[in-house]
């Protein structure tokens, strides 16, 4: 290759780097915390985001039309479900079955909400996977990385279960969570 066709090639694929190397650093975060936390993913209780007892933070986050929204407007003062999400992550599609499911049971009584983080994904992706999966719940867009950040989330598939006085209740990571369990033991069914 010539030197100058070097340059070029590699000035070309430098604004893709940055962005490469954090999904690399999110990949293997998101597999040391599987591999490390005891029981990540399966066990109740087990911490992966915020503390049980702490106070959800409100952030500020985007609908998907980029209209800003804060997180508390989607919980409603009641119980919630937060899952920090992504259209590539085969865990949170492991979950979505849970998810679809605790939203068809007890929507009324839970707020579920689905946090579409922005690695590897853009907003109209996110657009796209709700054409052809209708949850009934809102998708919001953490373009920032505001949640990410508040809720300590270092992966997708995190889920956080906030009780109706708005205090974290269960964490969990993975596909292989419980989620409709946990949320029953919340609801106290």
């Amino acid at each position: 290759m010539h030197p100058t066709s070097r340059a070029n090639h590699t000035a070309a694929l430098a604004p893709a780097l940055p962005e490469r190397l954090r999904l690399l650093g999110f990949v293997l975060l998101a597999t040391l915390l599987t591999l490390l936390l005891p029981g990540a993913g399966a066990a109740q209780g087990t911490t992966v985001s915020l503390p049980l007892g702490t106070a959800v933070p409100d952030v500020a986050l985007e609908d998907l039309d980029g209209n800003p929204v804060q997180l508390s407007d989607y919980l409603d003062g009641k119980p919630a479900l937060i899952e920090f999400w992504a259209s590539w992550c085969e865990n949170c599609e492991a979950l979505q079955p849970q998810l679809d499911e605790i939203q068809a049971r007890y929507g009324e009584r839970v707020s579920v909400v689905a946090v579409a983080v922005a690695v590897s994904q853009s907003q109209r992706r996110v657009r796209r996977h709700l054409e052809d999966h209708e949850p009934g719940y809102p998708f919001l867009w953490d373009g920032r990385g505001n949640a990410v950040r508040a809720f300590q989330a270092a992966t997708t598939s995190i889920v956080v279960l906030v009780d109706g006085e708005g205090r974290v209740a269960y964490t969990g990571v993975g596909g292989s969570q419980d989620l409709l369990g946990a949320v029953e033991e919340l609801l106290g069914s």
